[in-house]
């Protein structure tokens, strides 16, 4: 988090996001510019000199970002910063956030469903894996992550702790059926549900908005809160001022 508040007149940097970005913000009485997403070094010196609190930063510049600044735990785990403090102008530093890790645990304790001693099935392309590292902390009993490739999936669990039962596979793996038969949770980060995996009593966390519950009958957990919970994560690293969530929604769909 940001160490101390920014002042109130002190602008928000968009980094990469499209104009009307910037322009909801403002009608919505945030002070924000967008700023260009290349050259990253040189636009973050321009910011810190022009006295901006922080910044905002496009999914597509997420991991350029994160290797220009002094990035925190979560940052470093996900290789990945969406949120920015700037602090003592020109000479000052960078300290990036970022923020899906809390906000996904927000929208799942918001969202009533019971993870303690729940055993998950994770499916993802590899690398996006790592968005659904924050629901260990729930208390899950059991932990299995189909990635692409099996050598994607076992690098991934290498960063589970060790008291979960882990398994690891490749999607395409004949046994990831079998295995799913004993989740409770899918969560799906990446790609596509395989045919015929999700069950009756399954419950699926669509990562991608792209997953479909169709016929199945599995349950869906309710993550509609997420990008809300994210955009106040992000704006209290980057500026240091705390909004309520619910007042983010309209803003955080402008945004995405």
């Amino acid at each position: 988090m940001a160490l101390m508040s920014a002042p109130p007149d002190a602008p928000l940097a968009l980094i990469a996001y499209p104009s009307h970005a910037a322009l909801t913000l403002r009608e919505a009485g945030l002070l924000a510019l967008n700023v260009p997403g290349d050259d990253l070094p040189a636009v973050l010196l321009a910011c810190r000199t022009l006295r901006f609190a922080g910044a905002l930063v496009h999914p597509s510049r997420e991991a350029a970002v994160a290797e220009v600044v002094e990035a925190d735990p979560d940052a470093r785990r996900a290789g990945r910063v969406d949120a920015v403090a700037l602090t003592g102008g020109a000479a000052g530093g960078a300290s990036g956030t970022y923020t899906l890790a809390d906000a996904l645990l927000d929208a799942v304790e918001a969202s009533g469903y019971a993870a303690r001693g729940a055993s998950a099935l994770l499916i993802g392309n590899g690398p996006d894996l790592a968005q659904a590292l924050p629901l260990v902390r729930l208390g899950l009993g059991q932990v299995t992550v189909a990635a692409d490739n099996l050598p994607d999936a076992q690098r991934f669990i290498r960063d589970l702790p060790g008291s979960l039962r882990v398994y690891a596979l490749g999607r395409r793996d004949p046994a990831l059926l079998s295995l799913a038969e004993r989740a409770d949770l899918i969560v799906l980060t990446g790609g596509t549900l395989p045919p015929g995996l999700l069950q009756p009593y399954h419950t699926l966390a669509d990562l991608t908005g792209q997953g479909k519950t169709g016929t199945s009958g599995a349950a869906t957990l309710d993550l509609s809160a997420l990008p809300a919970l994210r955009l106040a994560r992000q704006l209290l690293h980057a500026t240091g001022q705390r909004y309520r969530p619910e007042d983010l929604a309209g803003l955080a769909e402008a945004l995405v």
